[in-house]
């Protein structure tokens, strides 16, 4: 009977909320650089449209998941306790049903419309994400956000991979930068809802370290993030405009990390936190506006 009361309860917006569609669209600015960072040529229409596609739906199924195996974390934070399966508006089986239909179709259409590296690096990804990440790390060590970071920081190398067909250096360098990023912007938020994480039991770096062992960390992931940034100028994959782009955003979020060190501004966690959402929007912008400047000179 709740089961069914829950399904009547359920709305379509309530199964978009699943799929964390803010999340998703970030990492398919990442994915659509990797796809026009890949050829000089133009990205054929059916690749850029349903491969994204595909990039998409799988991202969103693992944040079903996600979604399903936080429920009871999630009711018990600010936060997350307004999602659908925190207050029982959608049932956990037709969420996981909800992620496998995803799933199998984003595969698909990965599969049919751009080729089979891709769509199994996809299903890693989704892999990591829900079953090692969600299922294990998050509750098992406070560096949770690094290693588990590799798995959202594929999707500009899906991306490439889509368009080209293999794995080269470029790619896993703007694998590399997400990665750097990904430590610094989590952190962030992690000290912001310090006491919520503690509450539900999360061993995130803030709750077993404490605060300023974790400031420390963001500072220094940033200046490895704002290194990182420099070379795809460095192995000439991009061009001055984008060097000073990089420079810029980078100096800024070193800036928002200095502050938060130092502790000289209140809510300076949460500012760091979005800023570091726009830095990372802006940089592959930059990427991408450069890349096609090079390609005119």
């Amino acid at each position: 009977m709740a089961t069914l009361l829950s399904a009547r309860c359920a709305s379509w917006r309530d199964y978009l909320e699943l799929t964390k569609p803010k999340v998703v669209l970030l990492m398919l600015i990442t994915s659509l650089a990797g796809m026009f960072l890949a050829t000089r040529a133009g990205v054929s229409w059916s690749v850029l449209l349903f491969g994204n596609l595909g990039i998409a739906l799988c991202a969103g199924s693992a944040a079903v998941v996600n979604h399903v195996v936080d429920r009871r974390i999630d009711a018990l934070m600010a936060r997350t306790r307004k999602r659908p399966l925190a207050q029982g508006r959608v049932e956990p089986l037709p969420a996981l049903l909800f992620a496998l239909a995803l799933a199998l179709l984003g595969l698909a259409l990965l599969l049919v419309f751009t080729n089979a590296l891709a769509a199994w690096l996809t299903l890693a990804s989704l892999l990591g994400y829900a079953v090692l990440y969600t299922g294990f790390l998050k509750r098992a060590t406070p560096q949770n956000i690094v290693i588990g970071g590799l798995a959202g920081a594929a999707p500009p190398l899906l991306g490439w991979v889509a368009v080209s067909g293999h794995i080269s250096a470029e790619p896993l360098l703007l694998v590399l930068i997400i990665f750097a990023w990904t430590p610094p912007h989590f952190w962030a938020l992690a000290i912001h809802r310090k006491e919520e994480y503690a509450k539900a039991d999360i061993p995130m770096l803030p709750v077993t370290h404490g605060e300023r062992c974790t400031k420390l960390h963001i500072l220094l992931y940033s200046l490895i993030l704002l290194a990182v940034s420099l070379l795809p100028f460095a192995i000439h994959m991009s061009g001055p405009l984008y060097l000073a782009c990089a420079l810029a955003l980078g100096l800024r979020f070193l800036h928002w990390a200095w502050v938060l060190y130092r502790g000289s501004r209140p809510h300076a966690a949460i500012g760091t936190f979005k800023y570091s959402i726009g830095y990372l929007f802006a940089l592959f912008i930059a990427l991408l506006v450069d890349h096609y400047l090079l390609l005119n000179l």
